[in-house]
Parts: structure tokens; sequence; C-alpha cells
């Protein structure tokens, strides 16, 4: 059987930028990054945020596979993998330069990959960008293009499903299920499925409904009680499910997703509090993305006042707790002797970076924003006690390059659902008001 031909991609600055090991995963293809790409990464490598890591860790990456070797014909890439190709700049075609005016570092990388089509007639020449625009204009010119797939979460429904019901339960089961403190053996409730570790469900016989929980260590079915928990008492099944996940010691990663004003980053910080004691340090940290694509530079004052916009959800957030509590009493006064031994740490998540995460509380807010190996540099980093919370609406997006499928959230929930030290809850309800639900749901 003939060897089916292998693919050439060209690959544009943002794949890279976005997980510097993408080169590795296009199997046997063959990968062609234009001369531009690292013109443009050198921009990207001051700075302490992720994506200037990934600019400086994909050129070590590329200095060491070179080494000494000239790239006339390429640079094997590995057993099982093809060539990496290093392309210096071709002239634009009458087509380009009848398209575009200008001659942009987009409209340079296009000319290469169309170069390579007219060149490898019989190959699939294929132009990877997360820029949609650009898959745009490659098209236009018959040249195929795609986004970078590998860390796309395929099942996206299945993140962003609410909580299950299970009905025409045995009223009997749930009667006993109500008696029995340590819950029931998940067999007696006849389920239509397993049930996967720490899944939240709706159980419901005749009328009578039971929140429940399945510890995958007991093997057991439990109910979740809504409990107040530092001044914050659960609205809904959701709130009640979340609360119980952030209480619970064998939960070490939990994802809080749902829309604006469901209480994800609320519930996440007064559990913390109401387990200060066990954690040296509680940090709320959120990624930065300015606004209309603008550094933070443009931003008046020093550093304090530039990110202080971006905080301030965080803060809002925090004085809501406060606002439960009389302003003398020993919650708000603890509050204020952690926020100045900076016990209690409210900072950007690139401020974060070289702290020692071991015993911490750590809520991620906004994490949608974040790519997957963002996340996983996170999750990695965490030292033994740790308890880490990602909240975020994968549907609110505010970086170019991200979608539903493609950040770190949704990345992470898909990939982590399944395991014994993870839950998950999505929260569907919005609490801040009913004019704010209405225009979560109808704007």
């Amino acid at each position: 059987m003939k060897k089916p031909i292998s693919k050439l991609f060209v690959l544009d600055t943002n794949v890279l930028l976005h997980d510097y090991s993408c080169i590795y995963h296009f199997q046997d293809n063959d990968i062609v990054i234009p001369i531009i790409v690292l013109e443009e990464l050198d921009r990207f490598k001051k700075g302490n945020d992720q994506i200037n890591f990934n600019a400086r860790e994909f050129t070590r990456e590329l200095d060491e596979l070179i080494g000494s070797d000239f790239l006339v014909d390429g640079i094997e890439l590995g057993k099982g993998r093809g060539k990496l190709i290093l392309e210096t700049g071709k002239p634009f075609s009458k087509e380009i330069q009848e398209s575009f005016i200008e001659q942009t570092a987009d409209h340079r990388i296009l000319a290469i990959a169309e170069f390579y089509k007219n060149k490898y007639t019989k190959r699939k020449v294929i132009l990877v960008t997360k820029d949609i625009n650009l898959r745009v204009k490659a098209k236009s010119l018959g040249i195929m293009a795609e986004d970078y797939t590998t860390d796309k979460v395929q099942n996206i429904e299945q993140i962003h499903k609410g909580i299950e019901t299970f009905e025409n339960l045995e009223v009997e089961t749930i009667n006993r299920f109500y008696q029995e403190f340590e819950g029931l053996p998940e067999a007696e409730f006849k389920l239509k499925r397993r049930l996967a570790p720490h899944e939240y469900v709706i159980l419901k016989a005749n009328g009578k409904s039971a929140l429940a929980h399945y510890d995958p260590n007991l093997k057991m079915v439990n109910r979740v009680e809504k409990k107040r928990i530092y001044g914050i008492e659960p609205r809904n099944a959701e709130q009640a499910f979340s609360l119980d996940a952030l209480m619970r010691p064998e939960i070490s990663l939990i994802s809080l997703t749902g829309k604006a004003g469901t209480g994800k980053t609320l519930l996440a910080l007064a559990a913390a509090l109401q387990q200060q004691h066990m954690y040296d340090t509680i940090f709320l940290a959120r990624p930065i993305v300015a606004l209309a694509n603008r550094d933070l530079g443009f931003l008046p004052g020093d550093v304090n006042e530039k990110i202080g916009p971006y905080m301030l959800p965080l803060f809002d957030n925090l004085g809501v707790i406060k606002h439960q509590f009389n302003a003398s009493s020993k919650e708000v006064m603890r509050i204020e002797e952690m926020l100045k031994d900076e016990k209690l740490l409210i900072t950007p998540l690139a401020y974060i970076r070289g702290r020692s995460i071991s015993n911490v509380f750590f809520i991620v807010d906004e994490a949608q924003n974040l790519t997957p190996h963002e996340i996983k540099t996170i999750i990695t980093r965490a030292g033994e006690g740790t308890k880490i919370v990602f909240t975020g609406d994968i549907h609110q997006i505010d970086s170019p390059y991200l979608d539903t499928t493609s950040n770190g959230l949704s990345y992470m929930t898909d990939r982590m659902k399944g395991q014994e030290l993870f839950a998950h809850v999505n929260l569907v309800k919005g609490e801040r008001s009913t004019l704010a639900e209405l225009a979560s749901d109808i704007l």
C-alpha cells in the first residue's frame, strides 16, 4: 500500500505564541516557519506574561534544534515527525499585490504559503493561524487555511451542560437517602448511567427531590446541604454544589463556569476565607487582557494605578462578603489584617510568577482568557496542600486568538473530567438581579 503524501503546514506567529511546542504536534508532516515570524517573535521576547515566555521558549527550542547545522533542506524533528523549514521572504504575486496594498507581516506569510502551494502541486499546503481574518484572506487566494486545533475541545456541550436531574426514582430510596447521614451506595438509586467522580446531580421522586454528590473514594452518593459560608448563602442548587466542592479537602482542582452574575468568584472567595486556617495564603488573581488591544502603558499613573481598574471586580467581591458582617466584626477585622499582611493577595496573575504556591488557596478569575499552556503552567507549579479554583465564562473571551473550544478553561475542564481530585460545576442562574439576568440572556 502506497504511503500517503505528507502535508506541509505554514505556521503563523500567533500559533507559536499560543503553544511554543506546537512544531511537535503535526505528526509526519513538514512545517514551514516564515522568517518574518521570527522577526515578530523578537518583539514579544521581553516581558513577564505567558506570551513573552512562549516567545523565549520557542526561540531556545529552535536554537537547540538547529545547533551548528545549515537549514538548506530543513531539519528533522525526530522519529515519526517531518522536517522544520525556515523560509526567507518570497516576492508578492500579482494577485496578492492587487488584493493587498500594504506589505504587512500577514501578507508576507501569505506570499510564502502561496509560493509553496504553487511549488508542491501534489501536496496539501495549509496555512495554520489563529487569526480568523488571515484565514479568510488565505482562502480568498485559494490557499487552504485552518486554526490550530491540537488543544481544542471536541465536546464543548459537556462543559456548559447544566446539572443533570434524575427523575422517577423510588420514593423509598429518596426517603432512606435523607435518613442516612453517610449517604447510600450508588447502585441503590438504579440510575440510567454511572456517576463520574465528584459529579453533582439532582435526584427526584414523586415530588421529592435531593441535591447529591458522588464520592468516588467511598463509592457513595451523599447529600449536599445549603450551608452559609463566611456570610454567603447559596441561592440555588448550582451555588450549593459549588460551595460543597470548594469546601471538600479531597478536591484540589475546581472549575466553575457560567455567565456573569452567577456568583462563581464570590463563592470561591467565601470558601477560601472560611478555610483560611488551613492555608498559608489566599491568592485571588486574574489575567490582564488590555481593552481594545491597548497595552497598560497607555493608561495614566504608576503600576498600581494602571492595574487598579482590572482588579476592581475582585475587590468588589471582597466588598460583598465584608458587607455581610458588621464593620467592627471579627470577620471584617480578619480580612483587613490578611490584606495588610498579604495573607490575602488580590493581584494580576502575572505578578504571582515566582511566588511559592504551596499550601495556598489559589483562585484564578477570568480563566477563559488563558491558553491551555498557561493553565497547565499554573497547575504544575502547585505544591502540597494547594487548592486551585479556575472561574470564568467560556462565552465571554477577550483574547482575539482564543474561542469557546480553544481557551484554557475549556481545555482543562474537558481533560480533567473523571479525575478523582477534580470537580466541575457550571452555574446557569444569575443572582445579581432580575435585570442583570435578563441582559445576560437576551443581549
